[in-house]
């Protein structure tokens, strides 16, 4: 190699031509739009798949399944109404809900939110377009021509007591929303009728029964009808179920007739709540020849304590957890207070093979109960004329049982429950509301809509003392800003030392 070419320097980068100008604000343009691009689509991914938890304790964002499969089967648009002012205690619990059925509702659902006392123009625009006075806080869902009011206190359950402040200690929002959805979707309400002329306890106890089945009704989307029996020569052929509530009187033959007539049809529901001492045998006789024998004893415990006798009417039961549309209740336990009589469940024979009549418990009572038939002894002894547990207090009956699901819209259905308080207003409990409102539905052939549960309140209160909130002080106050400070100052002191 010649001494020239080694001797050369090598050519510096400033000897190097530049680039021209419009080749760089090509790359930089270039540059600038993938990572548009690139941002675009991932926040198109984004939007359409990702995946959200419910850190809550209890779930309380979460829908249930039976909510989450309706939804997805809407076929008719839904406007829901938030109409709230915003200083209520549940209206962010509320708007969280339907932001979960706006979201699961596939584009059917519309939720829009109005605050009465703020956005007066809007809520008078409501008020006139649905002739609703919205009065108060709830929700409003409209499909079509029918609409469906929801107040706040249909919502909750409060604390029980005489007090003008009563806690909420339940949320049940979405059992609420999904039943009035249903209500107007469907556009067809229910009908129960409730046998009255039968003489419950007192007038008392007819009423809490029926203001508990009309409330029910309001939230399960059926409405409540009294029939007298004795006035009509059938039952209704618009009754989608029958209400028979604590009767204390029994049913005359010709009443007999009749309800074994609208048992026999096609399709029947029939909701028993026994009064052990009322006089009813043919009422009892009935339910015998359908697979369930009242034994006409009393659930109780008795034993010999420090103190004396003592023996308890009020039963604890459980339910049992082999049948479906009250197994979303089997973690629960169940209190009856008043009295209760036994229920025997009789063996399979001929005859109700034939009427493919299927007889399953329902309720369980606690192990140290039995049926006693001197019931009215001080301290009463389980002998060999008692009942024996298992006990149970609570069936159901369904006639033309069939084990295809898809055929079994077609039965009748009853639910027995030997005991007559079970929807007093001062006794009853959620967990038996919710019993008789998953038994009703049941009765409706509503299977896919039973087991949305309540969402329990808590209320946590944490006790510190002197020197906890001393140390609590001194953290936030003192130490917490001091560190910031400090790191402040360091970053100031190596500025200036550059």
């Amino acid at each position: 190699m010649p001494d020239s070419e080694q001797n050369t320097p090598p050519a510096s980068a400033a000897d190097k031509p530049m680039p021209k100008r419009y080749g760089i604000g090509l790359n930089v343009a270039l540059q600038v739009l993938l990572a548009l691009a690139l941002f675009a689509g991932v926040n198109r991914l984004n939007y359409y798949h990702y995946w959200r938890w419910d850190l809550s304790a209890s779930q309380d964002y979460t829908l249930s399944p039976a909510t989450r499969k309706y939804l997805d089967a809407l076929s008719r648009d839904v406007q829901i109404y938030i109409v709230f002012a915003r200083d209520s205690k549940v209206y962010g619990e509320v708007q969280s809900l339907l932001e979960e059925y706006n979201l699961y509702g596939r584009q059917r659902i519309k939720v829009r939110s109005i605050d009465p006392v703020h956005d007066i123009e809007r809520a008078e625009q409501l008020k006139a377009d649905t002739g609703l006075s919205l009065a108060q806080n709830g929700v409003l869902i409209r499909c079509g021509v029918n609409k469906r009011f929801i107040t706040e206190e249909e919502l909750v359950v409060r604390e029980k007591g005489t007090s003008t402040n009563k806690q909420i200690i339940e949320f049940r929002g979405e059992d609420a929303i999904s039943s009035a959805l249903i209500s107007v979707v469907e556009g067809r309400v229910r009908r129960f009728y409730y046998v009255v002329g039968k003489g419950s306890r007192s007038g008392l106890g007819q009423s809490d029964s029926y203001n508990a089945a009309i409330d029910l009704g309001r939230q399960q989307n059926f409405e409540v009808i009294q029939v007298n029996l004795s006035e009509v020569a059938h039952i209704p052929t618009d009754a989608d179920g029958l209400l028979i509530l604590g009767a204390r009187y029994d049913f005359s033959e010709r009443e007999i007739v009749m309800l074994n007539n609208y048992w026999q049809s096609k399709r029947a529901g029939i909701f028993i709540m026994l009064d052990p001492g009322g006089e009813t045998a043919r009422l009892n006789a009935f339910l015998t020849a359908n697979g369930l024998h009242p034994r006409g004893d009393r659930v109780l415990m008795a034993e010999s304590t420090s103190t004396g006798p003592k023996k308890e009417f009020t039963v604890l039961g459980e339910f049992v957890k082999e049948v479906p549309f009250i197994r979303h209740l089997s973690s629960s336990a169940i209190t009856l207070a008043g009295q209760s009589e036994s229920l025997e469940i009789i063996p399979e024979n001929i005859s109700l093979k034939e009427q493919s009549i299927s007889v399953k418990p329902l309720i369980l009572a606690a192990p140290r109960y039995w049926g006693e038939k001197q019931f009215l002894e001080e301290l009463p002894v389980a002998d060999e004329e008692d009942t024996l547990p298992p006990i149970y207090v609570a069936a159901s009956i369904e006639r033309g049982a069939l084990a295809d699901e898809t055929q079994r819209a077609d039965s009748s259905r009853m639910v027995v429950v030997s005991n007559s308080t079970l929807l007093d207003k001062q006794t009853m409990l959620a967990v038996s509301r919710d019993f008789a409102a998953a038994g009703l539905n049941w009765l409706m052939n509503r299977e896919n809509f039973i087991g949305i549960p309540a969402k329990s309140k808590h209320a946590y209160r944490i006790q510190l003392t002197g020197k906890q909130h001393e140390l609590i002080f001194w953290i936030t106050s003192i130490t917490l800003p001091g560190i910031v400070l400090g790191f402040g100052f360091m970053v100031w002191a190596s500025r200036r030392a550059a």
